[in-house]
């Protein structure tokens, strides 16, 4: 499962596609969330722009999302801090499958 919840945190799984033209959410690929970033994976800017992007269209803080695993892979794993699951899905205009 591409997202699951624990406490009062939500985990996450994406796959990161540096390079784009455009920062975007392509949707649900291989039980991951696909994203698109216009940064390039050096020096921790994709990584920096995923935040931005996910703050934004989440409504929360920076500080509240953290890289929990691979921080240098293009698949990581992010934990939001006090969102819960509805809020992430909403917010990311998606909805889990049955």
């Amino acid at each position: 499962m591409w997202i699951r919840s624990d406490g009062d945190s939500t985990f996450v799984e994406c796959r990161i596609h540096p390079n784009a033209s455009k920062d975007s959410i392509e949707g649900i690929r291989e039980d991951r969330l696909s994203v698109r970033l216009s940064a390039p994976p050096i020096e921790g800017k994709a990584n920096k722009a995923l935040i931005k992007f996910l703050s934004k269209n989440l409504h929360i803080a920076k500080s509240r999302i953290a890289i929990s695993q691979g921080d240098k892979s293009r698949i990581k794993v992010l934990r939001l801090e006090g969102i819960g699951l509805d809020e992430v899905l909403s917010g990311l205009g998606l909805t889990l499958s049955p």
